[in-house]
């Protein structure tokens, strides 16, 4: 057959460890015999973030900004270990932190329904999408280590000069840490349209969450925010769709999310929202079986793997040792990132093979071919348990049926 065409090139932001390996395969079987793929490529492998002190990073999410359509393997954020390893120049921040900064874009994460794997949570009959904001707060932080008999002040600095100061804390019998955080206003306003416009598209309710009891004005602020847009833009949008939108403090969200039946999208702030992704995609079957979309304001979409970079696969793979890594999520990466891109350039054919790539993926899954991880949680009577390869090699015997 010959090969689906496309008129625009993605962004290609390549990875470090097991992904990068399992990237390399997805694009030699599954894409490139069946599509013409056009990108443009980027290095965020954490050795070449290093050599160009991190400039690759930049460079790609304003290719991405270019090019409307990106689709990112998994990185390595580096801490005290990575560093001595890699031998970095600096301990870089997280590529997904400085490209989400630099989108100022929503992050949609939801998990990969199959037959045969049961959520751990016996009440999840539906998805639950995890709707994490993009921008600041930890990702963007300022951090300094304290001598003891320091004292650390916030200071704001207003235009004509004037400055508002809050001590921190004062360290005078103790050495210590100090972090700073921040956020903007607009951001937190782009957060709150994307996830009720997106509750709107997809017809389901959504909820918000921080801790405003504590945090009084950063939390509150948030709340305010959303509770202004909401009423002034969507309220009436929301009755008459018969959605709702809900506020609670984020500790009685996580216990209405556990007693709930799913079906609704979870909005969370930054780091929130990093960690509840995780645990919803584990408690559903696996962090390798999430959905993860960046959306912008102005329409740019960033199609990731929710998961990091599997190191423990990644060093047996190195020693030749055989690895069964779930590379189900980075497919639908790709998926997600070529079915916009048909979308966007009114290609139908790239966007049906888009939509095949992920049914031939389900449909081995659902006939008992699996990796590692959900030979595990599996409750089909008939499954065979597949390494990291040959996984891929069956889903490219199924997508060529298909086609």
């Amino acid at each position: 057959m010959a090969k689906i065409q496309m008129k625009t090139p993605l962004v290609e932001m390549d990875g470090d460890e097991m992904t990068r390996v399992i990237w390399k395969l997805i694009k030699e079987k599954l894409i490139l015999p069946f599509v013409d793929l056009k990108t443009e490529y980027y290095d965020l492998g954490l050795e070449y973030r290093n050599e160009t002190n991190d400039q690759v990073t930049i460079d790609s999410a304003l290719a991405t900004k270019k090019y409307g359509v990106a689709v990112k393997c998994a990185t390595i954020t580096p801490n005290a270990a990575r560093m001595e390893e890699y031998n970095l120049k600096e301990m870089w921040k997280s590529p997904n932190g400085t490209i989400r900064a630099m989108l100022d874009g929503t992050v949609f994460r939801g998990p990969i329904m199959v037959k045969g794997l049961v959520p751990y949570i016996p009440s999840w009959k539906k998805p639950i999408t995890i709707a994490r904001h993009a921008y600041g707060d930890i990702y963007k932080n300022t951090e300094l280590r304290v001598p003891e008999g320091s004292r650390a002040e916030l200071v704001v600095t207003a235009p004509d000069g004037a400055e508002t100061r809050a001590t921190v804390f004062d360290f005078k019998d103790s050495a210590g840490i100090v972090q700073g955080i921040h956020n903007v206003d607009s951001s937190i306003e782009s957060f709150a349209r994307a996830c009720l416009s997106y509750g709107l598209d997809t017809h389901q309710d959504v909820w918000f969450a921080t801790k405003d009891t504590i945090s009084k004005t950063y939390d509150h602020h948030f709340k305010d925010i959303f509770a202004e847009i909401y009423e002034k833009e969507y309220a009436d949008k929301f009755k008459e769709a018969g959605i709702e939108y809900f506020y609670t403090l984020i500790d009685d969200a996580v216990a209405r999310v556990i007693r709930s039946e799913g079906g609704y999208i979870w909005a969370c702030k930054n780091y929130d929202g990093d960690v509840m992704s995780d645990m919803v995609a584990t408690a559903y079957g696996s962090l390798a079986m999430m959905t993860s979309v960046l959306v912008s304001p102005d329409g740019v979409y960033e199609y990731e793997a929710a998961h990091g970079t599997v190191q423990r696969h990644y060093y047996k793979y190195l020693k030749g040792e055989p690895t069964s890594t779930n590379s189900v999520a980075t497919i639908f990466a790709w998926s997600g990132a070529l079915r916009k891109r048909g979308e966007l350039d009114k290609l139908p054919e790239l966007v049906r093979f888009a939509n095949l790539l992920e049914k031939a993926t389900i449909d081995t899954i659902e006939d008992g071919v699996m990796t590692g991880d959900l030979y595990i949680s599996s409750q089909l009577e008939n499954k065979v348990k597949v390494g990291t390869a040959e996984f891929l090699t069956v889903v490219a015997n199924k997508l060529a049926v298909l086609l």
